[in-house]
């Protein structure tokens, strides 16, 4: 999957240099977090051990192994302080339809507000997550506004995890239209000009080109910055040459990039993923 000269062992010249995460040819017209810093999520749910480290660890113990690895992140990048964040799954896709059929089950508010206090203690961000379902990503937006409403709290959409018809979240890959997208950033401007709120970042996962359609409609705003981030897991090689093709070759502005800590082969160091052209401004870990 890697060109010639890269399989080859042989260098290449970057197209931004070295720590760089505004993508060439993107605008940050925000005051958002991404501007000068860089963002190290652990990702996960509080109920499960299988869907991120989040759910492996009591919240002490997890917040001080997330400020550790943030700091691995400013040692290797000082011209980039790394933000420790949360990344919460607030809304979790489900093999059973529910009541209302969206395949959907909403993290329980005292569970959204225990990270909320636990981020806000620890001066983290929290990014909640939406796995869709059948259902859309603004009606998910929307049922997340009182913590949204909160000026440390941001946004992440899963878009593997939005299915049609005759599909099962889990069995069936998903995918999300960008116009959707678009929706939530328009959404979530509106809520900054609305309440004073300071600028919001969405964070969009991927893992493959389907779950992701019509990206060119997906424009940051004055007051939302967008993150792209390649979800994959496996070989550095397979992943580096993904992130290439998934956030540098259709930019929209910043790039994000996931790293497993049980599944990938080996698990890159700060220092590998961040010589990523261009550097990540996201890192999440699962």
């Amino acid at each position: 999957m890697m060109p010639e000269l890269e399989a080859a062992g042989e260098e290449r010249a970057r197209l931004m240099p070295f720590g760089e995460t505004l993508i060439t040819g993107t605008k940050d017209q925000t005051d958002g977090p991404l501007k000068n810093h860089r963002l190290v999520t652990y990702y996960g749910h509080p109920n499960s051990t299988n869907m991120g480290i989040l759910g492996q660890m009591e919240p002490d113990a997890f917040m001080a192994k997330l400020k550790t690895q943030a700091q691995a992140y400013s040692n290797a990048d000082p011209f980039h302080p790394a933000v420790p964040t949360i990344e919460l799954i607030a809304t979790a896709a489900q093999r059973d339809p529910g009541s209302d059929g969206n395949y959907v089950r909403m993290t329980s508010p005292e569970q959204i507000d225990k990270y909320a206090k636990l981020a806000e203690e620890n001066d983290a961000l929290l990014m909640l997550d939406v796995q869709l379902g059948k259902d859309s990503v603004l009606n998910q937006v929307k049922s997340l506004e009182k913590w949204l409403k909160l000026p440390y709290v941001h946004l992440a959409i899963d878009t593997e995890f939005h299915v049609g018809e005759r599909e099962t979240p889990g069995i069936d890959l998903g995918q999300v239209n960008g116009t959707e997208i678009q929706q939530a950033v328009s959404y979530l401007t509106k809520l900054v000009e609305d309440n004073n709120l300071p600028d919001k970042i969405v964070l969009v996962h991927q893992f493959t080109d389907v779950a992701l359609t019509n990206k060119e409609v997906i424009q940051p705003t004055s007051h939302v910055e967008v993150a792209l981030n390649f979800d994959g897991w496996g070989g550095a090689a397979a992943k580096m040459t993904n992130y290439k093709e998934y956030v540098r070759n259709e930019a929209v502005q910043y790039g994000g990039f996931k790293v497993f800590y049980d599944k990938d082969e080996p698990v890159m160091s700060p220092e590998e993923v961040l010589q990523l052209d261009p550097a990540p401004a996201v890192v999440n870990y699962q």
